[in-house]
């Protein structure tokens, strides 16, 4: 099925510009969050220095840690700083760090600053210095200074250099608009539809099924491309176990226990006669009546359903038993297969009753379940035998029993597998959970443990080897191979058809005749067609209309025709709503690029020298 995306807006792909984020922001304002990150060793000052401006191992360090809690916080759960550094941080965290030096060297060589004023109005207004009343605190000023070791002249310079700096890029970027035809004509594209058709094909299409292939055939496949049998890496792990449904038969039948056993659920296997029922309720006793008067008179229940505003499922009252029914009940169970009876009393006012089925009663004899049940009470008296030799069987592995000691001495089931984690395996032991686990765990020199599983059996096991990656051998990759021809062998068929059917349709026949075609009335660029693949849009809005073109990519094969092209709308609120917000994200990109273009620039004549091992001392520190 086609996506729908007519009333989708027109979306594009803005640039998240990481310098412009820096220069919007200041450390202290958010939240002050550097306090206590004052020590990195007691030699360690700056880790770069950009033109004129240095950059402090203490400016880097708050960075990491202010983007380290932002993603914490988005995240919903603490992550390390070293777990974000290993990812990149840092490197992102230093690119900020140099632009906004780089900027910070310019606008002092070009002499822009901003004056005292502005400063003590920021400062004034920030957050993090306000008392109980909700204005400025000059106490409570000087006491979060103090915290950060810093004085007023520093912090109040700080404050100066980030408002310089938006005062800066505001001059560099601010203003910019979108060139109106560049808009109209990116709008215009952006808003054409299309109306195609689609036929997907499948080997039911091919004239005849593909031939099977011959043992040779298989064997050269397998020989050509080796390198989609491979073996991967996996573990040699030996275990033994010991299952609930190994020694379930060996445990004794209490014959009194399953009749009980039986008694205690005789609701599922003694069912009286029942009925499927629809019901209308009505308000009161005369419109009931009525609504009977107009049964009579022909109307069908279906009507009366839709009389009183609801659907039919609305009614249906299900499978129900004569008690179910209350005073309703033996007048219902009295009525044939599809008789409506009523109005009947119920426990919501008057209705009228449709027997949709008749159901009979059904018994189950303890005979027939007989074998089940036993089964049921033996298995789970295994796994009590076995829980009550879990203590045993691991005094014996401390002991020093081997896992073949314990096969034999146990009778537990002892056996060897090549274990691939995340790969589904073919035993019925890597269907546990805990299994895998263990499994997954398991290091060499590891000694086997005792571990209990899901259904109440037990495990150990020990790591034998890593087996390394290796070809697989032709007879133990036959069905991969042989699925993996037919796959290939397929798509060059139905690549072939494909074209068949195209010249086929491009002399005049028509797509339909060939099979069930996707018919799409009105499809934008960002819609897509079920089962086909992304490049399908591409390939349909760089088609003439009436061309037909094969679709092949990603296992599929289709043949599509482009009927219509549907101009973009031009007129209209809409429209203009939409032109206007394109315009507007269109100038926020160019801004964007035009503040990196000069950023940049900037960056490479101020010339930047760096000092790494800086960087890995502050990296370490951090926790």
């Amino acid at each position: 099925m086609s996506k729908n995306t007519d009333d989708e807006k027109p979306r594009t792909k803005r640039k998240m510009q990481e310098v412009a984020g820096w220069l919007l922001m200041s450390m202290l304002v958010l939240g002050l969050g550097g306090f206590g990150v004052t020590n990195f060793g007691g030699r360690v000052t700056s880790v770069a220095t950009v033109g004129d401006i240095e950059i402090s191992a203490q400016d880097y360090a708050q960075a990491v840690q202010t983007q380290v809690r932002s993603y914490s916080q988005q995240m919903g759960l603490q992550i390390s700083a070293q777990e974000l550094l290993g990812a990149g941080l840092g490197q992102d965290v230093m690119r900020g760090l140099i632009a906004r030096a780089a900027l910070t060297d310019e606008a002092g060589k070009i002499g822009l600053s901003v004056g005292d004023e502005l400063v003590a109005t920021k400062v004034v207004a920030m957050p993090a210095f306000q008392g109980p009343s909700g204005s400025f605190d000059r106490d409570m000023y000087r006491s979060q200074l103090e915290r950060i070791k810093q004085s007023e002249a520093d912090f109040e310079t700080g404050v100066r250099r980030d408002v310089t700096l938006g005062l800066f890029q505001n001059m560099i970027s601010g203003g910019i608009t979108a060139p109106q035809a560049m808009t109209e004509k990116l709008d215009l594209w952006l808003n054409e539809k299309r109306g195609f058709s689609l036929l997907p094909l499948t080997e039911a299409y091919l004239a005849a099924p593909l031939p099977a292939p011959t043992e040779d055939e298989l064997k050269a496949f397998h020989t050509a491309q080796p390198e989609m049998f491979i073996k991967p890496e996996a573990k040699r792990i030996t275990y033994v176990a010991l299952l609930p449904q190994d020694i379930a038969a060996d445990q004794p039948v209490d014959e009194a226990a399953v009749q009980a056993l039986y008694d205690e659920r005789i609701d599922e296997y003694v069912l009286p006669e029942r009925r499927i029922v629809d019901r209308l309720v009505y308000p009161d006793q005369a419109t009931a009546d009525a609504a009977r008067a107009k049964l009579d008179g022909g109307a069908t229940f279906e009507d009366l359903v839709k009389d009183r505003g609801i659907e039919l499922a609305d009614a249906d009252l299900g499978d129900v038993t004569l008690d179910d029914l209350g005073d309703a009940g033996e007048s219902v169970f009295a009525a044939a297969e599809g008789d409506v009876v009523g109005p009947l009393p119920s426990n919501l006012g008057p209705a009228m009753f449709r027997v949709a089925t008749v159901l009979a009663a059904e018994e189950t004899p303890l005979a027939d379940v007989h074998d089940t049940l036993a089964l049921e009470l033996q298995t789970e008296a295994a796994r009590t035998a076995i829980d009550a030799r879990f203590e045993a069987i691991d005094d014996l592995l401390a002991g020093g029993a081997t896992l073949e000691d314990l096969a034999k001495e146990e009778g537990m089931t002892l056996s060897t597998l090549d274990y691939v984690s995340g790969v589904p395996g073919g035993s019925a032991i890597e269907g546990y959970d805990a299994f895998r686990q263990a499994a997954d765990a398991v290091a060499e020199g590891d000694f086997p443990e005792t571990t209990g599983l899901e259904d109440g059996g037990l495990f150990a096991l020990r790591l034998d080897e890593i087996v390394a990656e290796a070809p697989t051998p032709f007879d133990e990759a036959r069905q991969a191979v042989t699925t993996a021809w037919h796959a290939e062998a397929l798509t060059k068929a139905l690549s072939a058809r494909a074209v068949e059917i195209k010249t086929a349709v491009e002399g005049g026949a028509s797509l339909g005749s060939f099979g069930i075609v996707d018919a799409m009335a009105k499809t934008d660029r960002n819609g897509s067609v079920e089962g086909a693949p992304a490049s399908l849009m591409e390939t349909v809005f760089g088609m003439a209309e009436g061309a037909v073109s094969v679709v092949d990519a990603d296992g599929f094969v289709g043949v599509v025709v482009l009927d219509k092209i549907i101009p973009a709308v031009t007129e209209g609120e809409e429209t203009a709503a939409a032109r206007a917000s394109l315009a507007t994200s269109f100038a926020q990109s160019i801004s964007a690029d035009a503040f990196e273009a000069f950023t940049t620039s900037i960056t490479t004549d101020a010339g930047i020298t760096m000092d790494q091992a800086a960087v890995d001392a502050v990296n370490a520190s951090l926790p």
